[in-house]
């Protein structure tokens, strides 16, 4: 009965994603691990192990994805920075997943939206050189 509806949502993402600019994009990604994140607390609320587990690793693929984008050559010190709290949030997350710990998920969660919020405060004329 969703198909349509799923279908309709896949050739909207797939467009927007064709169109985005780099800036976009990573802020799409980030937004996909919190989205990831909000279900799988509700998956925990209503004790769906299965579903817990599926919106889990769906945030952690993005954030090891925003983790393996980094160029820490051109992006010294912050790339490594970067690249630390990516690797500090995907131990977060499995260890929310291995102990069904909705207070794992809040710290990465909260993380990302420090992440999210600084990287839209990036200014326009610096948002290609920031990727």
């Amino acid at each position: 009965m969703n198909k349509p509806l799923d279908t309709y949502r896949n050739v909207g993402l797939r467009a927007s994603v064709e169109t985005a600019s780099p800036h976009q994009l990573i802020t799409m990604l980030l937004q996909g691990a919190l989205e990831a994140i909000a279900k799988s607390v509700g998956a925990i609320e209503r004790k769906n192990i299965e579903e817990r587990t599926k919106q889990i690793n769906k945030a952690t693929g993005i954030v090891l994805e925003l983790r393996a984008c980094l160029d820490e050559d051109k992006g010294g010190e912050i790339a490594a920075n970067l690249a630390n709290l990516y690797t500090y949030i995907t131990q977060l997350l499995f260890q929310a997943n291995r102990a069904n710990d909705p207070q794992k998920l809040e710290e990465a969660k909260t993380l990302l939206l420090e992440i999210l919020e600084g990287w839209a405060e990036i200014p326009p004329e610096y948002q290609q050189q920031a990727v």
